[in-house]
């Protein structure tokens, strides 16, 4: 087994992982420290170092509130079992699990980013553990990346100072982060030209934004998504907002200084880095994605839906009761108002899908009947313009719908499939039974088969074939059904969801610039 292997600036030595056929790599810097005259900058090449680096723990995670258990919030109930682990701003590490018994192996490579809105997370969660993918033949790395303040600040005295990289310092240090993989991941047993890249939620959002980089050129030959693609259905109804221009982001920053109690980038680069997270804590800001013209050029969506993006295939899907939009009206004339504002000359083949049209109609049963999952409608949508522009790259399309334990009786919560396809639902208090391992095996099995050949389909790891995943089109719009088991439904999408795609489309043709 590979237990001790070199890297570009040193020796690093792993332990046996649970099961001692794989061999993990724990807090293996990939960055100089991203503190003092490097905070808010560009990650910087990790220096060297002598002897063999102790690679057995993970590294402090990212800056960013202190998570406290809390019995009523079911996210800190479900992952932040741990309130006290270490954090610093030195955080640029990153975890390799391998079953390589040798660096000639050129096995395919899984690089992964974790979720929590560019605000939260880190890759020492205890449901990203490698080695249940490893075991299939998968080199699984899992990185770390600059949040919040720290990875998403601009300011004009930034932009001075680095105009080829003024902002998007977390989706920085996720690229810097795969290149280092790309130089050394044959030095674990991976093959270096067989990377796929994958997250969730945010994390999956930041896969968009590397798919439609234009600095990522070569860098990764698939990319899966899970729960990380959105379009907005109605007036109201939003995920935070993430894109800001690099203009609106660096008056963010001149505000945030100000709040700081500094005037300028040396002073703010001075300051401790606890009290500038409790300051942005307290400003109750949201930064996210910039659009910088340099790693990011727009609305990764938009360009996703123009082919100005990376051609590769993609996996993604979402879980069945995340992110349901719902129309806000406080009357039915106000639903009907909303209806024609949006639709037009369609509104009344709108208001029919949802009953709406009758004086007897109900404006819950209306509501309820219009509502719908937005990132179902962006994957449909994509799924659409993937096949009218011609691009035709291959995108597998997912529904998890699991009954979920426990309780609480959470459903399909955003998140819960992160235990599945990561295969780590022993560590989990939920009561899992017999059917969740049988369908957590299938999932880990499709997503190996994805990252080994760009296609989820193949053996089960019982030696049985799995249940046959088709390519989604406008022809045939199916996909996976990951519920009491693995299977491929051959289900048109309802007509209201066919109605909703119809109309985004027509109204970009209308409108191509917005």
């Amino acid at each position: 087994m590979l237990r001790t292997v070199k890297v570009e600036n040193g020796t690093v030595r792993g332990l046996p992982a649970a099961d001692p056929r794989i061999t993990s790599f724990k807090g293996i810097p990939f960055a100089a420290p991203p503190v003092g005259d490097n905070r808010w900058r560009a990650p910087q090449p990790a220096r060297d170092w002598e002897g063999v680096l102790q690679a057995f723990e993970f590294a402090p995670v990212p800056m960013q509130v202190r998570q406290e258990i809390d019995v009523n919030n079911i996210y800190t109930r479900e992952w932040a079992v741990e309130p006290d682990i270490a954090m610093d701003e030195d955080c640029l590490y990153l975890n390799v699990w391998t079953p390589a018994k040798s660096a000639d192996e050129k096995l395919p490579v899984f690089v992964w980013y974790f979720g929590g809105g560019l605000q939260v997370g880190h890759p020492a969660e205890m449901e990203f553990d490698g080695e249940r993918i490893a075991r299939r033949g998968i080199v699984v790395v899992t990185i770390s990346y600059r949040l919040n303040a720290f990875g998403f600040l601009c300011h004009p005295e930034i932009t001075a100072e680095s105009p080829e990289a003024p902002a998007n310092f977390g989706h920085l240090d996720q690229q810097f982060a795969t290149r280092w993989v790309q130089r050394n991941i044959a030095a674990f047993g991976g093959d270096p030209d067989h990377i796929t890249i994958g997250g969730q939620s945010a994390g999956g959002g930041s896969v968009m934004n590397q798919l439609a980089s234009p600095q990522n050129e070569g860098l990764f030959r698939r990319a899966i998504v899970q729960s990380g693609v959105f379009a907005k259905l109605y007036p109201g109804n939003s995920t935070p907002r993430f894109l800001r221009t690099l203009a609106e982001a660096e008056q963010d920053g001149v505000r945030f200084f100000e709040s700081l109690g500094v005037s300028s980038l040396a002073e703010a680069r001075k300051l401790d880095a606890v009290y500038v997270r409790d300051k942005y804590l307290e400003s109750g800001a949201f930064w996210g994605t910039v659009v910088d013209g340099k790693f990011n050029v727009g609305d990764a969506f938009e360009l996703f839906l123009e082919n100005k993006r990376r051609m590769v295939p993609v996996l993604l899907g979402h879980t069945s009761s995340e992110f349901i939009n719902v129309p806000e009206a406080g009357t039915l004339d106000e639903f009907k108002s909303m209806a024609a504002e949006l639709f037009g000359d369609d509104a009344e083949a709108f208001l029919a899908l949802c009953g709406a049209q009758s004086g007897e109609a109900s404006l819950d049963d209306a509501v309820k009947k219009a509502s719908a999952s937005g990132i179902e409608y962006a994957i449909r949508i994509a799924g659409q313009a993937n096949a009218d522009t011609g691009a035709h790259v291959p995108l597998y399309y997912y529904n998890f719908d699991a009954e979920i334990p426990g309780w609480d009786r959470p459903g399909t919560f955003h998140s819960v499939d992160l235990w599945f396809f990561f295969e780590t639902l022993a560590k989990c208090w939920r009561p899992f039974v017999g059917k969740h391992y049988d369908l957590a095996r299938q999932m880990c099995d499709y997503w190996a088969n994805f990252i080994r050949s760009g296609d989820p389909n193949g053996p089960d790891s019982t030696g049985e074939e799995l249940p046959k995943w088709e390519p989604y089109t406008p022809e045939a719009p199916y996909g996976m059904l990951f519920a009491d088991r693995a299977e491929f439904r051959e289900e048109q999408p309802s007509e209201l969801m066919k109605f909703l795609v119809k109309q985004y489309l027509k109204r970009k043709s209308l409108n191509p610039e917005g």
